[in-house]
């Protein structure tokens, strides 16, 4: 008599990968800091990828994890895996034709004059981009799916080679019935009590909400968000304030919100990231023309304050 049909698992290759780090340190804690993801989004991918496979890999204890019979089973698959995903990518990359590029690109930053560039000095070349979400950034490298990415610090660099390209202030983004949302320019202090918009990413999060504060202390604790209309949303509704870069090439029409220039603080830093084994010359190219074109003069110009007796501007997108 046949066998049951059973149906194929599509893998998720990023939520393999998220399993072999808390397979190692058998600890979701140091695995999420590992990840810099937060430890509870962490805790719902492993969930989603043991939903897959319709088996328990992980057995939870207050003291940390283990492997369950299935999990060991499963490690060395999931390790196999991992290689031979990179080792396709490898492959398919050295056998396509060596004049493909992607560029990927994260929030609002234009990438236009150097993209443009590119393509008039290799016009047979097949230049495309993608636009990434700004944790995406160091995946969508290793993954192949992008060749190089102009995007915003701080991301993972494990394998990836970082060059900066220009700094940007940033700014405070409010209610346009916030107390502050006429105000000409804002400090850390006037701010200091109010809850920021919290990120899944760790270090992402330190950075865009100052925390811990210069002097110690924790930042407050906004809504943790990862999709930028609910950090809006949750902005607008007046759960929190939150930090972004001043200019506004990604402004979403958002007439409810208004963003004020934040003094005494570090700017945020636009860099170009490449795979550091990256062989394509058009990549190498590409690096120049980046340097040589993206210094911040693409970039659209900063926000202007939205007093409260008008409609205010939505801000940037991180």
């Amino acid at each position: 008599m046949p066998s049951a049909h059973v149906p194929p698992v599509d893998f998720d290759l990023r939520l393999v990968r998220y399993f072999t780090v808390v397979a190692e340190h058998g600890n979701f804690r140091r695995a999420a800091a590992e990840l810099r993801l937060a430890q509870p989004s962490l805790s719902r991918q492993i969930q989603s990828l043991e939903k897959r496979l319709g088996v328990c890999l992980l057995d939870r204890t207050t003291r940390g994890c283990h492997l369950t019979a299935a999990g060991q089973a499963f490690l060395p698959q999931a390790e196999a895996l991992l290689c031979s995903a990179e080792l396709a990518a490898r492959t398919t990359r050295a056998a396509a034709a060596p004049d493909a590029v992607t560029i990927g690109y994260v929030g609002g930053l234009i990438i236009t004059t150097a993209v443009r560039e590119l393509r008039t000095s290799h016009p047979h070349a097949d230049v495309t981009t993608l636009h990434l979400d700004w944790n995406d950034v160091h995946t969508a490298l290793l993954d192949h799916r992008v060749d190089a990415v102009i995007a915003r610090e701080p991301f993972p660099t494990d394998r990836v080679r970082v060059t900066p390209l220009y700094q940007e202030p940033r700014v405070l983004l409010m209610p346009t019935t916030h107390r502050l949302a006429g105000k000409e320019s804002v400090t850390l202090d006037d701010f200091a009590d109010e809850p920021l918009i919290r990120y899944p990413d760790l270090a992402y999060d330190a950075f865009w909400r100052i925390d811990p504060r210069p002097d110690g202390r924790p930042a407050p604790d906004g809504p943790l968000v990862e999709a930028h209309a609910d950090k809006l949303e949750a902005i607008a509704g007046g759960q929190a304030l939150a930090l972004a870069p001043a200019t506004d090439g990604n402004s979403t029409p958002r007439h409810d919100l208004a963003a004020v220039p934040v003094q005494g603080i570090q700017p945020c830093h636009v860099v170009i990231a490449t795979r550091t084994r990256e062989r394509n010359p058009l990549v190498t190219t590409f690096h120049e023309t980046a340097r040589s074109h993206l210094t911040g003069r693409d970039t659209l110009p900063a926000v202007s304050i939205a007093p409260t007796s008008r409609a205010g501007h939505s801000g940037p997108r991180n």
